[in-house]
């Protein structure tokens, strides 16, 4: 069978700390690691990055990391007994001067003094991801009052989101600040920002991740109805960062879930676009958190987002908590590859009529034009410093696996995120300049990879050491 071009993203938690578990997960089919800094100390982070370092050289795999930044999570505060049922009709209350740890079926405490700022009357406002609805009455200096228009069980420390967002929250919490330095620490590949309402969130997470000595890209995690609110919202989130996550849980809130899988589509079409990477996240086989196997519903949720070309699709309970999370993520994988084989997933209009902007963007797109319209090409080398041109690349649909050749270990992790690249350790300076073709050739060669009489094509720039020098595409026959 091909090898799966989509990318599995899992997150690391209780039920995945050991490393037999870490093992299993990466021999299933895990490229990438996310650390959920909304839960767990600094120290269990710490050792779930050794062990993962550790399995991934000796199993000779390159596993990228990605730590994912809690963000300013609206929250309210506890209950007098730990849950409360509010009843359809009844009165309650928001309220920022109540005892935190004092909250009862009236009234209960919020961790977010500007929320009465940001409410007003005819507002609705959804706790716990939706499962309790609230319409504000009116709002006075220290609280907001409500009316429960859908009732349930409300527990301690729920989400708060209002409906079509407009939530002021600051991006960046002084938590955030801390696990930057952290994520820099332990050489995260990504940092992940949440709740970004615009491009500037972003570069102010970016001068702090600089500014702790990390070159981690950053993904903006699209949760905010702001940030889908036009096309020039998400434009400017999309530029900003490396790439983009469909977080699905909030955004899904905000905007309602009649509208997310257009927004979803959107969204990655987007990034595509601007050659951005683009991750599929929240509840892709929720139901796997208790049971060994995915519903439906939830397979044609996967294979919808590989249709679509996501680069990633994301796994959070179902691995870090779950009871079956070796199994969640071998599903996915089954899933991915079993999308990737029809026919759309490899045919390509991408950019077609369009000018670029720059030559490795021009050699990378000329290569995959080549690549899919040449029969006989069995595999694409890139031989890249920073692991750009293989990104671009791999924006085009295609079913040429592409190998990036490159002798950073940095690069190497990274380009695990990136649809249909696969990284391989080659340092072209070690060779012959007139040398360097045929030895990148051989290496495909003795793995299997390509065969006499396949074709190949090859990319590089005249000098090694410059980011964004590629500039020479080659068709070369193995002989």
């Amino acid at each position: 069978m091909n090898k799966r071009r989509t990318k599995i993203v899992a997150t690391l938690g209780p039920a995945s700390s050991s490393p037999e578990k870490i093992e299993q997960l990466l021999l299933a089919g895990l490229d990438v690691a996310r650390l959920n800094f909304s839960h767990g100390t600094a120290d269990e982070h710490r050792e779930r990055v050794r062990m993962l370092r550790e399995i991934s050289s000796k199993l000779g795999r390159h596993t990228a990391i990605m730590g994912d930044l809690q963000g300013p999570k609206i929250r309210i505060a506890r209950f007098r007994d730990t849950q409360v049922t509010l009843e359809k009709g009844q009165a309650f209350t928001l309220s920022n001067a109540h005892d935190p740890n004092d909250g009862n079926e009236r009234i209960v405490g919020i961790d977010y003094p500007s929320l009465v700022q940001d409410c007003h009357p005819g507002d609705e406002l959804l706790l716990d991801d939706g499962r309790v609805v609230l319409l504000v009455d009116s709002v006075d200096e220290h609280a907001v009052h409500t009316t429960v228009v859908v009732g349930g069980p409300l527990s301690n420390n729920k989400g708060i989101n209002r409906r079509g967002g407009g939530i002021s929250a600051p991006s960046l919490t002084e938590k955030d600040h801390e696990d930057i330095r952290l994520a820099a620490e332990l050489e995260c590949d990504y940092v992940a920002v949440s709740f970004p309402r615009s491009g500037s969130d972003i570069d102010a997470a970016r001068k702090l991740v600089r500014a702790a000595g990390s070159e981690a890209w950053i993904i903006a995690k699209i949760e905010r109805a702001e940030a889908v609110a036009d096309d020039d919202a998400l434009d400017s989130l999309i530029q900003a960062s490396d790439g983009v996550m469909v977080a699905r849980g909030d955004l899904g809130v905000e905007v309602g879930d009649a509208r997310l899988v257009g927004i979803q589509k959107r969204i990655i079409q987007h990034a595509r676009h601007q050659n951005k990477l683009v991750i599929t996240a929240t509840q892709m086989m929720e139901s796997m958190i208790a049971s060994p196997l995915p519903t439906r519903a939830e397979v044609s949720d996967v294979a919808n987002a590989v249709l679509d070309y996501t680069d990633a699709v994301m796994l959070s309970g179902e691995t870090a908590s779950g009871r079956y999370p070796v199994e969640a993520v071998a599903a996915m994988a089954r899933i991915a590859q079993g999308a990737e084989q029809e026919h759309i997933t490899t045919l390509s209009r991408h950019r077609v009529g369009q000018t670029f902007q720059r030559c490795d963007e021009t050699i990378a797109m000329a290569s995959m034009y080549a690549a899919n319209h040449f029969r006989g090409v069995k595999a694409i080398i890139s031989l890249t410093e920073s692991g750009n041109t293989p990104l671009i690349m791999s924006r085009i649909r295609s079913g040429v696996p592409i190998y990036c050749f490159t002798p950073h270990p940095t690069t190497q992790r990274r380009v695990a995120m990136f649809r249909g690249v696969y990284p391989v350790p080659f340092d072209p300076k070690a060779y012959e300049p007139a040398d360097v073709s045929d030895e990148a050739i051989a290496l495909l060669k003795k793995s299997g990879v390509v065969h006499e009489g396949d074709w190949v094509i090859l990319t590089k720039g005249d000098s090694y050491h410059s980011t964004g020098g590629t500039n020479t595409m080659k068709i070369i026959k193995v002989e």
